[in-house]
């Protein structure tokens, strides 16, 4: 076990030992980073390596809380590829949508406001929303990108 999916599987733990005593705000900010954790941890699991892992984040913290448990690994490789792609490449206001068809599973990330910050660095607001079985789930947050051209998760 490299010292990466040990320190993201700490996290996971933590964050999941923690969830059960916070208020609803607290659980979704808790969700998300959870999320995040159990995200990087399919990217190493999978051998992704450094951008799997960034990506495996990504979608982890996209994701917010518990609808993550239900998408399978097509599910999760299908919104890992549309959150990259409308993160990297799509124009603010423009929705970028995944469908799994074998299980129904969909999902659709929007960047809503691309800036860039003092320091030079490219950050977009974004929304999310994910369906499964018929629920849908949304979050909002802002992802900015990085030197090696991976988009983190800064709120």
């Amino acid at each position: 076990m490299t010292r990466t999916t040990r320190t993201l599987g700490a996290m996971a733990l933590l964050v999941t030992m923690t969830a059960g005593c916070a208020d609803v705000g607290t659980k979704t900010m808790v969700g998300g980073l959870g999320g995040a954790a159990a995200g990087g941890l399919i990217g190493a699991a999978a051998g992704g390596g450094g951008a799997g892992i960034a990506a495996g984040v990504l979608l982890g913290g996209l994701l917010g809380g518990a609808v993550g448990n239900y998408l399978d690994q097509r599910d999760q490789k299908l919104a890992q590829q549309a959150a990259h792609n409308a993160l990297e490449s799509t124009p603010s206001g423009t929705t970028t949508t995944w469908k799994n068809p074998d299980n129904g599973h969909s999902g659709a990330v929007t960047p809503k406001r691309t800036y860039q910050t003092a320091s030079g660095q490219y950050c977009r607001e974004y929304t999310q929303t994910i369906n499964v079985g018929g629920k849908k789930q949304q979050s909002y947050g802002t992802a900015c990108r990085q030197p090696d051209g991976q988009w983190k998760i800064v709120s």
